[in-house]
């Protein structure tokens, strides 16, 4: 069912990493500013993200905004959502590395068709998950992939001390020499999972562990492609590998039509609830960005993310 956002919703907020400067994305979120107001709309571009959020909430509250756009990736959208209050309508200018929420919902890097999506005004509602206090939309992860996440944002937190010019922003180029780095030295501790579900509880163990709310990761590797964002459920893969080149296999079997179900060491299925920890430091990451070490609690929160989106992607994949 399509639910149109009120015509009294007129306000639109674009929240840009002030990082960003007079940068490509500081540069595109002026775009849509620009072709929004020619729509009769209220636009404003803030790059302080508590009085952003501030000012959303007070919006949303009166009836009259429209969206608080994202000017971003993944965790952009996260960050956002987990500043605001539920029901509160978020979109997205993509403008990550993965920008996997954008593509999975169809929503259009380029400002003029980004300004005519949020002028018609629909919205889906997905759930989201929580790990410990912190909610994510896409997915949480434990094992290598954490492992090399982290290094990337360490890297990038020494570019912000050393004042480096690509401090703010990080490529796929980003990522090779910490990919190189965990293949060769990551040890795969052991992961225990706790998994609940309508009353029943369930433990596996893996070393490498995903836990997904939308059927996205990495560049579109279908993990969990049956995952649907909607259904009150939140799906997990589970890996057994012990080294570096079964974790390549199951990627590798994954990329050809999810064949990686098929592997003997490969666990999935759906929960409402986990629980992921070890005797050893492993890392986890969610919606791409570092999340701390094991333990981590998990758990699915109903209907808590409202995002504004194209009319076909609402069809697709509202109730």
């Amino acid at each position: 069912m399509l639910t149109p956002i009120p015509t009294s919703a007129d306000s639109v907020l674009i929240s840009v990493n002030p990082k960003a400067g007079r940068s490509f994305p500081m540069l595109r979120s002026e775009s849509l500013c620009d072709h929004l107001r020619k729509k009769g709309l209220i636009a404003e571009i803030h790059t302080d993200l508590q009085k952003v959020s501030e000012k959303a909430n007070q919006l949303h509250s009166e009836g009259r905004l429209r969206a608080l756009v994202g000017v971003g990736g993944d965790g952009t959208a996260a960050e956002l959502v987990n500043r605001t209050v539920p029901g509160l309508p978020i979109s997205l200018l993509p403008a990550g590395t993965a920008n996997l929420i954008a593509k999975y919902l169809k929503i259009p890097s380029d400002p003029r068709k980004m300004a005519d999506v949020i002028e018609q005004g629909y919205y889906a509602v997905f759930d989201a998950g929580r790990a410990n206090d912190r909610l994510f939309l896409v997915m949480l992860s434990a094992g290598i992939d954490a492992d090399i996440v982290h290094k990337v944002d360490q890297k990038r937190h020494e570019n912000y001390q050393s004042n480096s010019r690509k401090g703010a922003h990080i490529s796929y180029f980003s990522y090779i020499k910490p990919i190189f780095s965990s293949m060769f030295f990551y040890p795969y501790p052991e992961i225990k999972a706790k998994i609940e579900f309508q009353n029943e509880i369930e433990e596996k163990i893996s070393r490498w562990a995903f836990v997904f709310n939308l059927p996205r990761y990495g560049w579109g590797l279908p993990l969990v492609p049956k995952c649907v964002g909607s259904d009150g459920k939140l799906d997990y893969c589970f890996f057994k590998g012990k080294n570096v080149f079964c974790s390549l296999l199951s990627v590798c079997f994954a990329q050809l039509g999810s064949l990686h179900r098929f592997l003997p060491g490969t666990k999935m299925g759906t929960g409402s609830a986990f629980t992921l920890s070890s005797d050893h430091e492993v890392p986890y990451q969610i919606d791409g960005d570092p999340g701390g070490f094991l333990p981590v609690k998990i758990e699915l929160i109903r209907n808590r993310f409202t995002v504004v989106a194209p009319e076909k992607s609402v069809r697709k994949y509202s109730k």
